[in-house]
């Protein structure tokens, strides 16, 4: 029987993290995306119900959670720690894009990860101009101080995701998606710290994620772009226990788009 109720759990450093737990099963927790929060992951969380018990949650300065001065991607992943221990102590993870690279950095940190599942990891391996201008960082922080909020969306949806502008240029035409996206932009800055410096062109070193040991499955969307694939076979190639898996007629908004036709490839590996 499918149940869902909706709850928060304090993190290390006294944060109140909300999250909605829904179905029954083995227990696994979704890690969302940059600018999205637990809505985002919601259609999939309840297809996921048919199966686990899903942790569908609001990473922090996100919808129904708290936030601290001084962000720090180790926070996050206390966030993490503390909602595996809600779900009994152990937990698989999926995320998503920047979610994928936390859920990852929290299975290298140790915690008590099952299983892996990642979905187009923005790791940038080449010099091909995928990925964010090297100055990215710095002025997104920028607008951000400036309180430029919908330039700061724009300027990561067109730089670090590469979205046309005239797509962006609609989405702002659409007041509440475009409100929602605005009052999230505060925390594109913590994504940037989540992927850190592996956007920078350069082979992804093998003993930084070695300690995630849990069987991981990478996945990518058969309409994404090439470097999406490309960090994805390299990820699978340096973790322990890894393999790639690309999925037809997806692309990198699967997670939200086309849940219907993400969801059996993890439930599959889920169960193991």
């Amino acid at each position: 029987m499918r149940t869902t109720s909706e709850t928060a759990v304090i993190s290390r450093d006294g944060t109140e993290i909300a999250f909605e737990r829904l179905g029954a099963g083995p227990a696994v927790i979704l890690v969302s995306s940059a600018l999205a929060d637990r809505s985002d992951t919601g259609k999939l969380a309840g297809l996921l119900a048919r199966h686990f018990t899903v942790i569908n949650y609001d990473r922090r300065g996100r919808g129904a959670s708290g936030d601290a001065p001084g962000y720090a991607v180790e926070r996050e992943v206390e966030d993490i720690a503390a909602l595996i221990g809600h779900a009994g102590g152990s937990a698989s993870l999926f995320g998503s894009s920047s979610g994928a690279v936390l859920a990852l950095r929290a299975a290298a940190a140790g915690l008590d990860i099952e299983r892996l599942a990642l979905y187009e990891p923005p790791f940038v391996i080449g010099d091909d101009g995928f990925g964010p201008p090297k100055d990215y960082t710095r002025h997104l922080d920028a607008l951000l101080a400036a309180d430029r909020r919908g330039d700061a969306v724009r300027y990561f949806m067109t730089e670090a995701q590469g979205m046309p502008a005239f797509m962006v240029t609609m989405m702002r035409l659409m007041p509440g998606m475009w409100s929602s996206l605005r009052a999230l932009a505060h925390t594109l800055p913590y994504d940037a710290a989540v992927m850190g410096d592996t956007q920078q062109g350069r082979p992804l070193e093998a003993g930084r994620w070695s300690a995630a040991t849990a069987p991981t499955l990478v996945l990518t969307g058969g309409k994404s772009p090439a470097g999406f694939h490309n960090a994805a076979r390299a990820l699978a190639q340096v973790l322990p226990d890894a393999e790639h898996r690309i999925l037809p007629g997806l692309n990198h908004g699967a997670v939200a788009m086309a849940p219907k036709k993400l969801a059996p490839a993890l439930v599959e590996f889920l169960h193991g």
